[in-house]
């Protein structure tokens, strides 16, 4: 069978569509107009410790979520539900919106930060569905005091390093919160902040709009300070090599 043939094959069979969503391994789900999930793939399902689809698929409610709603905000969830794409980066998903409401007796995670791509689906004129993508790119385990300095200084990763200000957020003394924060993760807490603070400078490489010192500065630092080595050390090359490494070549 010819490629096109392959193709025309698989666009024209919702059920080989379905198996391809199912089995990716990226977590997927699909919303109707109203809001309510009509589907969800593995990934989704092992990610949030949901043990069956039935537990959720047509209970859960995407309007209906107080959590995601405040996050969002109504504005960007009527966007969402007249059929427009959307972006999130850096989302936090908190596993609380599906261990409270009973769809999983675990909790694999605290909170997961993400980010989310919303396709809608039309079919000529009409809205049919929505589809989310989630990009995994961090899980937060144990403490919820810990959760909350994480994703404080994922929020407020442009602002300089302020140990007094992450730990107050978190509802704990700034002593008691280096302590934690090491026992819990690992690192210290500066170190995680520098670890975000690299994550952004690395994306900004990528732009080729920006030269390596531009790059540092939309991050606000010094291509030549502190973060310079910080980034050597992290990613193991230079910000040049790495730039040169992962921008594609004309």
């Amino acid at each position: 069978m010819s490629d096109s043939k392959v193709f025309e094959k698989l666009i024209n069979s919702p059920e080989l569509n379905m198996q391809v969503y199912d089995n990716h391994l990226i977590p997927v789900e699909i919303f109707a107009p109203d809001g309510t999930c009509i589907f969800c793939n593995k990934a989704l399902l092992e990610l949030n410790g949901i043990p069956d689809a039935d537990y959720f698929v047509g209970k859960y409610n995407l309007k209906n979520d107080p959590v995601c709603l405040e996050i969002i905000g109504q504005e960007c969830m009527d966007r969402i539900f007249r059929g427009e794409p959307v972006f999130f980066q850096d989302f936090p998903v908190h596993i609380r919106n599906v261990v409270e409401p009973g769809y999983t007796d675990e909790k694999p995670y605290e909170t997961a930060m993400m980010d989310i791509f919303v396709q809608p689906v039309w079919d000529g004129g009409t809205f049919v569905c929505t589809i989310c993508f989630f990009i995994v790119k961090q899980i937060y385990h144990g403490r919820a005091e810990m959760v909350i300095a994480q994703e404080y200084m994922n929020e407020y990763w442009f602002e300089n390093f302020d140990r007094e200000k992450i730990a107050a957020a978190a509802g704990v003394s700034p002593s008691h919160f280096s302590r934690m924060f090491k026992q819990f993760s690992g690192i210290t807490p500066q170190d995680c902040y520098q670890q975000i603070k690299v994550e952004r400078i690395k994306e900004k490489l990528l732009d080729p709009n920006y030269t390596v010192a531009q790059a540092f500065a939309e991050c606000g630092v010094d291509s030549k300070g502190t973060y310079y080595r910080r980034f050597k050390e992290i990613t193991g090359c230079t910000p040049t090599e790495y730039r040169n490494k992962n921008l594609p070549h004309k």
